[in-house]
């Protein structure tokens, strides 16, 4: 029996490991992984399982939603909102999700653009009237570069306890693979793409020939230049309502960014800073060993340290520094680690960022702190 089948094939019961629907989307999360869409659109989203699992794919940085209904998406749309994490530590990447009300037999502008459409168990439940809009507006319209089409193969039905007609009071239909094929074909020549078939969920063995328990059709949009594209009505209205919209942190944008950078460039100064402190102190611990005297030691170790650059520019250093009750340590030092120097790219622009944000020498060249701190911890 095959492995995506569990239980025996007249038992009347049919399980599929894992669950159908996970099948479904892992086969769109394979696709996004093959061929990294950064805008991608989920039509008839229902509850917005697959947006949050694909929200997690690095290459997205839009996830659109449509559905007709409004109270399923709010349902389970908490699960799209940043975390705090997401916050603590932005990603380098950008990702905007919106969730939209609306009816996929009306065109909007906001779905122009789109790398990935899918319509996951969706043309099954629209009526006649919807189908007949639906490709216009998918193919036509959106045009994306690639859409990904499920719906229930009916010659599997025969294996499912229970159905008598469809497997779900709400559609309007069920297509055998002929029809499918029929109609996806007949699409995608109209609007200039490829399509290919495949499924997800297998059969038991020895009844392969109903085909997969769900149906796909994956097009892809043709780029000829020697034919004429479908001439469609580009609407100016909105037709769709928005009922969410997240914007996550990210790197790219400068705020976070830059306190990213500035928290980055304090933990370093305070490693380094603690570093030297306690690299002085070392030097005079052959000496003394009564801890009542380090503060002494430490003033002293500062001042003979200090002496010798007092005149030096911090720039020409790469080497941190004490003066008096200040360490001094060089933002090139800073700039020398890879975790700060992949953030910002160039010196020039890491400098910008921190200007301001941390308390600097008179020429900029140098993160300053006290270590009036360290005596007192000492």
């Amino acid at each position: 029996m095959d492995k995506n089948f569990e239980g025996k094939q007249f038992s009347g019961v049919i399980k599929f490991t894992p669950p159908l629907y996970k099948q479904r989307y892992e086969f769109v999360k394979d696709l996004v992984r093959k061929y990294k869409p950064k805008k991608v659109a989920d039509l008839g989203c229902a509850d917005c399982t697959l947006l949050w699992m694909l929200k997690f794919c690095n290459c997205i940085e839009v996830l659109a939603g449509l559905d007709i209904c409004a109270a399923v998406m709010k349902e389970k749309m908490h699960r799209l909102t940043p975390l705090p994490a997401d916050y603590l530590e932005p990603s380098e990447r950008s990702l905007t999700v919106t969730l939209l009300q609306g009816s996929v037999a009306h065109k909007d502008p906001c779905m122009l653009g789109f790398d990935l459409v899918t319509c996951i168990e969706l043309i099954e439940h629209l009526q006649e009237s919807e189908l007949e809009k639906f490709p216009e507006v998918v193919f036509g319209f959106m045009a994306p570069s690639m859409v990904v089409i499920s719906t229930p193969n009916s010659e599997f039905n025969t294996l499912l306890p229970g159905v008598t007609v469809f497997r779900h009071p709400d559609h309007k239909f069920e297509w055998d693979r002929a029809q499918f094929q029929s109609w996806a074909q007949d699409t995608a020549k109209r609007y200039d793409y490829s399509v290919e078939f495949t499924g997800v969920g297998n059969p038991p063995a020895g009844m392969e020939d109903v085909g997969f328990c769900t149906q796909i059709g994956v097009f892809v949009k043709k780029y000829s230049q020697t034919r004429e594209p479908v001439q469609c009505e580009k609407p100016t209205e909105a037709a769709y309502k928005t009922v969410f919209k997240a914007v996550y942190p990210s790197l790219k944008d400068e705020k976070y960014l830059q306190n990213a950078v500035v928290s980055e460039v304090m933990f370093r100064a305070q490693i380094i800073k603690r570093s030297l402190l306690d690299r002085l102190l070392s030097e005079y611990e052959e000496y003394n060993d009564d801890p009542t005297e380090r503060k002494w030691k430490l003033q002293c170790s500062v001042n003979c340290f200090s002496e010798d650059f007092e005149t030096v520019a911090v720039e020409k250093s790469m080497e941190p520094f004490v003066s008096g009750n200040v360490v001094y340590v060089p933002l090139r030092k800073i700039f020398s680690f890879p975790t700060v120097s992949q953030l910002c790219g160039t010196f020039e622009k890491f400098c910008r960022l921190v200007i301001g944000k941390v308390t600097l020498n008179s020429d900029c060249s140098a993160v300053m702190l006290d270590t009036e701190n360290e005596n007192k911890d000492n």
